[in-house]
């Protein structure tokens, strides 16, 4: 009886933490991963342009602004990501972590990289701009998690599913189910 109030208390626990995550809209998220993307951009902007930093504002050559918004930052696809792995039952807390934090780490790298590739494409000129910044916020994001995540799965071997790993669980126990 105490294995199983103990693992019902993880699952209450677990969700509680999903959901303070996402209070004042994913604060916590923009908080860590704002100046994580916008520093690393204004170094490697710097390497090739005159670049002045306001902000989360990328200023190059003292004339075009490269404005780094939230969306930009990508905060509910870390959320995304911290959802997934909270949502999976039974992954001891060292290994949680390990998870997250490489989750975490792919996603920075990648949005970094889709970032520099538009602004080098903005600051060319290239008509095709609005095309690719168009297929990165449409597809290539939800992509990106998905990939991560998958790849998470079978390199730390998840063998629970998000969510219904945790409802097959509380099913199994519930008074529906006597």
């Amino acid at each position: 009886m105490k294995r199983l109030y103990l693992d019902f208390s993880e699952i209450v626990a677990r969700y509680l933490i999903i959901f303070l995550a996402a209070t004042f809209n994913l604060g916590i998220f923009y908080l860590v991963f704002t100046p994580l993307t916008v520093y690393p951009i204004y170094f490697v902007l710097g390497l090739f342009f005159d670049t002045l930093l306001i902000g989360n504002v990328v200023i190059i050559n003292n004339e075009v602004p490269i404005e780094l918004i939230k969306a930009c930052i990508a905060g509910s696809a870390y959320y995304l990501l911290f959802i997934l792995n909270l949502s999976v039952p039974k992954i001891k807390l060292a290994k949680r972590i390990k998870i997250l934090f490489l989750a975490f780490m792919a996603l920075l790298i990648f949005n970094i990289l889709r970032i520099l590739l538009l602004s080098f494409i903005f600051l060319e000129g290239l008509p095709i701009f609005v095309l690719t910044h168009q297929i990165f916020w449409y597809f290539m994001s939800t992509i990106f998690v998905v990939v991560i995540w998958f790849a998470e799965v079978k390199f730390f071997k998840i063998k629970k599913t998000p969510f219904y790993s945790d409802f097959r669980f509380l099913h199994k126990h519930s008074v529906l189910n006597k």
